[in-house]
């Protein structure tokens, strides 16, 4: 299956948790059918994208990354690469790219989704974005990587400014996914 197809499938069987993020899920699966290259960067209108939230292991803590271009704190992610088989695949490598920590475990997912406009093709373009939560074993080690200003555990019911609603909603969504799996193991 190719990436295109993985956010396809995805989208498709996703149950959006909100009336505005159905509303995107509909526009992601028509833009997806309009653009054999909605999963590129060179994609211009604009692309998919997927963003993780990385917690730590008891679902406490939220770790961000200060954005150098938004200069607001955000989860780990970014665009979809060639070699990407599907977006958990992206979500997962972006996480461990950004955060420095090899052994993140994805959740199950999406948790959300968001649309905003962004720089990579001026003068607008647009992230269509597939949210995921991973966790962080315990004693994990973030390291910060070249495409971050900062990196910062913060607790999820505490994220600073400058951040976003989007932010906050995926992280506390994130500790809520870990919870009910940590639930229904135990």
């Amino acid at each position: 299956m190719s990436l295109h197809a993985d956010a396809l499938a995805v989208l498709s069987a996703w149950d959006a948790p909100t009336p505005d993020e159905e509303a995107l899920r509909l526009e992601f699966l028509e833009h997806l059918r309009a653009h054999d290259d909605a999963m590129l960067r060179q994609c211009v209108p604009g692309h998919l994208t997927a963003t993780t939230v990385v917690l730590s292991h008891d679902g406490t803590r939220v770790l961000l990354t200060l954005h150098p271009k938004a200069k607001m704190w955000l989860p780990m992610g970014g665009h979809c690469e060639i070699t990407d088989m599907s977006l958990a695949d992206v979500a997962l490598r972006e996480a461990v790219e950004e955060s420095g920590i090899s052994d993140l475990e994805l959740l199950p997912g999406p948790l959300a989704v968001d649309k905003h406009s962004v720089w990579c093709h001026p003068p607008q373009s647009w992230h269509l974005d597939i949210e995921y939560a991973a966790v962080a074993p315990p004693g994990a080690r973030a390291a910060i990587s070249d495409e971050s200003l900062d990196l910062r555990w913060f607790p999820v019911t505490d994220i600073p400014e400058p951040s976003d609603e989007a932010t906050r909603r995926l992280a506390v969504r994130g500790q809520t996914a870990l919870n009910a799996g940590t639930r229904a193991l135990g």
